[in-house]
């Protein structure tokens, strides 16, 4: 009897049998991207040649991993994304964390820094260093680092609409102390499209801010060769709302964009995309998460050879960041957020991540209390070395379950890239609200399998315990904080030469109206000059304007 025969005969006479004694939990089972879950797979279910869909890893398509041995030669870069108050605070922080085991710095900048303000601008006063570190000048960079030898550790820097001045700022740092740009070692965010789509921390109208993050791109290919000069993030994506097929298809959409706009500028593609890093969401349904991981590997290495051309190896590697799901964790019962981390921080691990930073427990009631951080990184730790899903490549390979779920996913992102092509690019989509409204539409629709209960989340609407007590310490940044980096500033402001400071910024104006050449050299130029990141983005808002989003009715 073949497959095919025997399976249908085991659901008429075993399956649907047992199911006339014991019912289903549910009538139908859907993953969160609303993906129906069949209850068996077999190999019917598998389509395609092996060779060609799957492969092996560290070859072309990618899909089981870009390396191949993986984490047999060594295991991912343990992040801990961190930053609060003042320059001091971050930097006891960092290294407290690099002392429990971390192996890469992640920084977090405060939305003063990442919106160009000055910590004294009357729009910043209330959000110095609360939601990451103060840094508005480069000097404040060097006591952030300080201690940290920057050519040996590796730096990861959350900023986007000022990512020129942040990553000056680290290049001036590291020249203050004898040590060339050329060895530093890290990742700059620099996508200011998702912050178009889902994260709003934009200032400029989004041509110009395109110009300055392919400006980064370009400079860093030359100089930079083991800087990674964007970090192509699907997680503030996945965090705004919307599931796992839209985002990848976001998240690759928008490297189709830089690399298109790169290339515009008469740079081969060979020269710059090994350059390119991704950043995704590890959420709690593992199995998605992993099939999502693959998908999105092998997705990217096709178009990187089919629709641009590349032929090294290393451009057609997707490498990524994973960051464990903010929007998952809960403020009910805080603790069994650890659960929640490790599993998501598996399915990263069997994913392929090449980098990851584990949630602290307390993310939904504060920044991460030095406890939490640090369990943080022991829930990597555990994975790595006692889960075993770092002794092998890509151990789920191969499950019919997991093959036909990429697949699906796949499909389903393939067909929203389609149409974003068909509208003539992301830039042009999101100038139409696209991605904006589907993200809205997916947001909707997953808080609706909460509210009905179709998903549950424990804690929130099943095993809910309103007399919870738990143990948790809420982590407050000192008030105290602000008038510290107020006066620094002011300090800082009277030492300087303002004639420099203000040829500088004379100088970052002219190509700021030149599109031709890029600005690059004159940003590092200004801020080595003394130029704080609130002055160097005023210049550029005098030239460019600020994006005002579109009311959408």
């Amino acid at each position: 009897m073949d497959i095919e025969n025997k399976i249908n005969e085991w659901n008429e006479k075993i399956y649907k049998t047992w199911l006339a004694k014991r019912p289903e939990r549910k009538k139908v089972f859907r993953t969160p991207s609303g993906i129906e879950v069949s209850p068996l797979y077999t190999p019917l279910d598998v389509k395609g040649n092996y060779m060609e869909k799957v492969g092996l890893p560290g070859e072309y398509p990618y899909t089981r991993g870009i390396y191949p041995n993986m984490y047999r030669g060594r295991i991912w870069t343990i992040r801990q994304y961190a930053g609060f108050g003042s320059a001091d605070d971050t930097n006891k922080r960092f290294r407290g964390l690099l002392a429990a085991g971390q192996t890469g710095l992640s920084m977090a900048f405060d939305l003063p820094t990442q919106l160009g303000l000055d910590p004294d601008h009357i729009l910043a006063m209330s959000e110095v260093g609360v939601v990451g570190v103060s840094v508005f000048h480069w000097r404040e960079m060097d006591r952030v680092m300080d201690q940290i030898p920057l050519d040996k550790v590796s730096t990861s820097m959350t900023i986007n609409a000022t990512a020129m001045e942040l990553v000056s700022m680290y290049a001036a740092t590291a020249e203050s102390r004898g040590i060339p740009m050329k060895v530093l070692d890290g990742t700059v965010q620099n996508d200011i499209l998702k912050e178009y789509i889902a994260r709003k921390n934009f200032i400029y109208q989004p041509e110009p801010s395109m110009r300055y993050a392919i400006d980064v791109i370009e400079y860093a290919a030359k100089n930079m060769p083991k800087w990674h000069s964007i970090s192509i993030s699907g997680y503030h994506i996945r965090e705004a709302g919307a599931d796992a097929p839209l985002e990848v298809a976001f998240t690759l959409a928008d490297g189709i964009e830089y690399v298109k706009h790169t290339m515009e500028r008469g740079i081969p593609v060979d020269d710059f995309a090994s350059h390119l890093s991704f950043f995704f969401a590890g959420y709690t349904n593992i199995f998605e998460e992993i099939a999502k991981f693959r998908a999105a590997r092998r997705m990217w290495a096709k178009i990187m050879k089919e629709r641009f051309n590349a032929k090294k190896p290393e451009s057609l590697m997707l490498r990524f960041h994973t960051q464990t799901g903010g929007a998952e964790l809960t403020a009910q019962q805080p603790e069994i957020n650890i659960v929640r981390t490790t599993l998501q921080a598996l399915a990263a691990v069997i994913g392929g991540t090449q980098s990851l930073h584990v949630n602290s427990y307390d993310e939904a009631l504060s920044l991460p209390s030095e406890k939490a951080a640090k369990i943080a990184i022991r829930v990597q730790q555990i994975v790595a070395h006692e889960s075993g899903a770092a002794d092998t490549v890509d151990p789920l390979a191969g499950a019919y379950y997991i093959e036909w779920l990429t697949d699906q996913i796949e499909e389903r992102a393939w067909k929203i890239i389609d149409t974003i092509d068909s509208m003539g690019g992301m830039l042009k989509a999101i100038n139409a609200g696209y991605p904006q409204s589907q993200i809205a539409e997916s947001a909707y629709r997953i808080q609706q399998m909460i509210e009905t209960g179709e998903m549950i989340k424990v804690g929130v609407n099943m095993y809910y315990e309103p007399d919870w007590v738990g143990t948790t310490e809420v982590f407050r940044v000192r008030p105290e904080v602000r008038d510290t980096v107020m006066e620094r500033l002011r300090k800082y402001r009277g030492e300087r030469d303002e004639i420099k400071v203000r040829d500088s910024l004379n100088e970052l104006r002219k190509v700021a109206e030149n599109t031709s050449v890029n600005m690059f050299p004159y940003m590092y130029n200004a801020i080595k000059a003394g130029a704080t990141v609130g002055e160097t983005s005023k210049t550029l808002r005098e030239v460019w304007g600020e994006y005002k989003e579109p009311i959408i009715f």
